[in-house]
């Protein structure tokens, strides 16, 4: 009872803690917009660990923060060795070839009416393909190591990065274009010139959409089929042997993984689009 308690007050205290930092007049301060997302990430872990040990939930159902914290810290050999199968093979090259052929078709889409009215349905059909039923063909075709998990990255990241950077390429207007055509700039002159510089931050909006679902396609992919090592292949089997702490573990490492990757994105994107109205303030 006194968990539950503790885990209510704290939780009070630092909703009133970040009401007072959002209304404060330093609430327009980098510290102050980092504070608020740290103190709420604070509070769920100790709410969590609270109120698993106060409702006395079996580890089996949801072990507290602490457990977990503890396996990650003894477990840190394995996690590496799945961590760099999972991530830096198979997300990280799919994530980089995917996007990579993605932004070369939509240049060429650009360039080509044609090209627009026929790649994109089939993209689109090929988005709209459950990774369920496409994660264990490519492993059939790619073999049981990294090299399928990435062709499972391509086909998630290849979509979402096309419409975007298509999209982006779109968002001049005919005034801006008409410009270019009064200095009989060509084509690639415009397109390095002034729409791709304007397609910068829808560009990034499909890159950052890819890094989830990179790391997502990769460790989904590794339940269909992967050598002893890997991210999917260590929750499946631990799932199958009740190690939920060592499921949570990993769970965690990918989070971190996945949230660092975005913040990498997005800071470059902040550097190279700093001049968009996104990026003030």
């Amino acid at each position: 009872m006194i968990w539950i308690l503790f885990a209510f007050a704290f939780w009070g205290f630092t909703w009133w803690l970040n009401g007072w930092i959002a209304n404060s007049s330093h609430a327009a301060t980098r510290g102050a917009r980092l504070a608020v997302p740290i103190i709420f990430g604070i509070t769920v872990l100790v709410v969590w660990e609270a109120l698993v040990r106060g409702l006395n939930v079996p580890p089996v159902i949801l072990p507290p923060p602490s457990a977990i914290a503890a396996k990650v810290a003894t477990s840190l050999d394995v996690l590496w060795i799945d961590f760099v199968q999972t991530f830096m093979k198979g997300a990280l090259t799919g994530y980089l070839m995917g996007c990579g052929a993605a932004f070369v078709i939509a240049v060429l889409i650009d360039r080509s009416p044609f090209l627009q009215r026929g790649l994109l349905p089939v993209g689109n059909f090929i988005a709209a393909l459950p990774i369920i039923g496409t994660a264990p063909i490519l492993v059939m075709w790619f073999g049981f190591d990294w090299h399928s998990k990435a062709a499972v990255v391509v086909v998630m990241v290849f979509f979402p990065m096309l419409v975007n950077t298509v999209q982006g390429l779109a968002a001049t207007d005919s005034m801006q274009r008409d410009l270019m055509k009064t200095y009989s700039a060509n084509y690639w002159q415009t397109l390095l010139s002034l729409r791709l510089p304007a397609a910068m931050p829808a560009i990034f909006n499909g890159l950052k959409v890819a890094t989830t679902l990179a790391l997502i396609g990769a460790i989904v992919a590794e339940f269909f089929g992967s050598p002893i090592k890997g991210m999917g292949f260590r929750i499946s089997t631990e799932v199958g042997r009740l190690g939920l702490d060592m499921v949570w573990a990993e769970i965690t490492i990918a989070a971190i993984a996945g949230s660092a990757f975005y913040g990498i994105v997005a800071l470059i994107e902040k550097g190279v689009t700093f001049w968009h109205p996104s990026q003030r303030g």
